[in-house]
């Protein structure tokens, strides 16, 4: 069982191998001829050794003196080789390792685009951890073992030119040769198939250690305030130890192996020169065909490991390109369709929810998904506000994923201006609606590149629009070096409501057609996100207005809309205007009580971490220069 595994390993590492081939022929074309060039050289220069020892050497020794002429030639003979056996060596690495990396970077680049394409729904089902060893580790695994094949390759005809010359040279020695070369490759089957099962295991582990150390590092603020310290760096150091066990026995078994395939050839070239002595004191041989074998069995111990190197890392390397080809090959991808806008069109789109239902995909492909959704249907008119109100789990972030479409619906259609989200482009999707999630992200640069994200046509004057827009104005202004301070990784310098107002920004400055919220503003002060709200809502002359779906908890926030939508389980229960649900409906009436009796006891615990700024009364997108 295990030797039918192991020679299925030995296949598809090959499989890999050839691959690589395929994608970096020229490059492979030039490492291989290099390496065969050194094969063929260093059979060469076995043969012009053994010819200077036995017809230049020897003979010096005999008569007592040493021909000049002839001892240059052999010294020229013998520095040309050397000559082109650098060379030789020159072309096959560097090849090797500009074939390697070269793979290895459109790998890396193959991987991350696939992470983008993929839906929201796949990443989901799949650690962050995970991930980045698929792109990292997982793809310098599947490529390592193509920096020693042009290596084996060229090996693999010196052994063949050996083999021919032993043959040519006295049959004796070479049914020596033909002894010690076939052990020396059934030694590498074996190490090959007692090196497989554990090398799969070893970068398994890589990646769980991976995933282990992201989450905990990710989740430092919960660990911390939660007092899990000491269980999280037991949780890291139990997979950390079962991975150093796992390399341990890999190291354990190269070092019971290595010493046996430095050995094989030490005993070849100790039988050849015992048998080789037998010859030549028959007469079958000369002294340089004698010594020329000797020195030919003793260079080949090193190239001859370089196909138990090939055959070591294919595990590996299966195992890797494995992992990766999971990514490549996953399903799921959302196509967009060939529709745009007209470009005329710049005022405010209408948003629109018909019979819509949607499920998450579970973890097991083969199960069916919960319904999260059923039956939503309703509409943010051009211009207009609506607040999405309900407990939660009732739909909320699920509704602003359908608008943006990160996410498709089972059934129904989500509809911008008439058209469905998925017959429009990318470009004209992104264009017209703008999502500002629950938690903000900000990269680790500037202010101003976390807020044009290197959009064309976006210059200083509409980053500040955006952020007097958004209430931030006035922080960025007192921060040391304004738009050019940096707010490290995920923001760690701003406050949570100061990252909050940044992606807001990020998504006005783009002047969107449609504003999506999803409680993006749950960490700033309750007068601070009135004033927001209510200047996204106000037009003045000249300026352009947007749409907006809002997802609200504070009863203040939820005054400001035109309309709310009331969400039960998935489903819109009830739909008006805020005062009309207050006085018709008693859950809706509850709930909103309850939001504000915790807003109060948040105010009165921690507060909020910054005074308002003076109103903005209208969009401010374009600064009068």
């Amino acid at each position: 069982m295990a030797s039918g595994t192991s020679r299925d390993v030995l296949w598809r590492g090959l499989v890999v191998l050839g691959r690589a081939i395929r994608e970096q022929p020229r490059i492979f074309a030039v490492a291989a001829s290099s390496s065969v060039l050194f094969g063929l050289l260093v059979v060469t220069s076995a043969f012009v050794v053994g010819a200077v020892v036995g017809d230049v050497v020897v003979p010096a020794i005999a008569e007592g003196s040493v021909p000049t002429a002839a001892l240059g030639l052999a010294a020229a003979a013998l520095f040309g080789l050397s000559v082109l056996r650098v060379v030789a060596i020159l072309g096959r690495r560097l090849g090797a390792g500009y074939m390697q990396f070269r793979l290895q970077a459109a790998y890396r680049r193959r991987v991350t685009r696939r992470y983008l394409d993929l839906p929201l729904s796949w990443h989901q089902r799949n650690a962050t951890g995970t991930l980045l060893s698929n792109a990292n580790s997982d793809v310098e695994a599947a490529w390592h073992p193509v920096a020693p094949l042009p290596f084996a390759v060229g090996t693999l005809v010196m052994l063949v030119g050996a083999v021919i010359s032993l043959f040519v040279t006295d049959w004796a020695l070479a049914l020596v040769g033909l002894g010690v070369f076939p052990a020396l490759f059934a030694l590498n089957v074996v190490y090959s198939r007692r090196m497989a099962p554990r090398q799969a295991r070893a970068q398994r582990l890589r990646a769980e250690v991976s995933g282990i150390a992201h989450e905990s590092f990710d989740g430092a603020l919960v660990v911390k305030t939660m007092g899990r310290e000491a269980q999280e760096t037991e949780r890291f150091a139990a997979r950390a130890r079962d991975l150093r066990d796992a390399l341990v026995s890999v190291g354990r078994l190269r070092g019971v192996f290595d010493p046996m395939l430095e050995t094989l050839p030490g005993l070849g070239t100790l039988a050849v020169l015992v048998v080789g002595t037998l010859r030549l004191r028959q007469g079958a041989i000369s002294v340089a065909e004698l010594v020329s074998v000797a020195f030919l069995f003793t260079v080949l111990a090193f190239p001859v490991r370089a196909i138990g190197w090939v055959l070591a890392e294919l595990p590996r390397s299966v195992a890797g390109w494995e992992r990766v080809r999971r990514v490549l090959d996953a399903t799921g991808k959302m196509p967009y369709g060939p529709m745009t806008f007209d470009s005329a069109d710049a005022g405010p789109a209408t948003l629109a929810f018909r019979d819509v239902h949607f499920a998450y995909e579970p973890a097991e492909a083969h199960l069916p998904g919960a319904e999260v959704l059923g039956e939503v249907g309703f509409t943010v008119p051009a211009g207009r506000t609506v607040a999405l109100v309900g407990p939660t789990g009732a739909g909320k972030s699920t509704i602003t994923s359908l608008a943006v479409r990160l996410v498709d619906p089972r059934a129904g259609a989500v509809e911008i201006d008439g058209m469905d989200v998925r017959d429009l482009t990318a470009d004209s999707l992104a264009r017209t609606v703008a999502l500002v999630a629950q938690v903000p992200f900000v990269f680790d640069d500037s202010v101003r590149a976390n807020i044009t994200l290197d959009r064309p046509g976006l210059g200083d004057d509409h980053v500040w629009a955006a952020l007097r827009l958004a209430g931030a104005d006035g922080f960025v202004a007192a921060l040391p070096e304004g738009l050019d301070t940096r707010v490290g990784e995920r923001g760690t310098s701003l406050s949570g409501g100061q990252r909050q107002r940044l992606t807001l920004a990020r998504a006005l400055v783009g002047r969107p057609r449609l504003l999506v919220l999803d409680d993006a503003t749950s960490a700033v002060d309750p007068r601070v996100e009135a004033a927001i709200l209510a200047g996204l809502r106000a037009a003045e002359p000249g300026s352009a207005a947007t749409s907006i779906l809002v997802v609200a908890y504070r009863r203040a926030t939820i005054a400001l809309a035109d309309e709310v939508v009331y969400l039960e389980h998935g489903r819109v229960v009830a739909r008006g205007t805020h005062t009309d649900l207050l006085a018709t409906v008693p859950g809706y009436a509850d709930l909103v009580t309850a939001y504000e009796q915790a807003d109060e006891e948040q105010t009165k615990q921690q507060g909020y971490d910054e005074v308002p700024p003076p109103l903005t009364t209208g969009l401010e997108l374009e600064v009068d220069r």
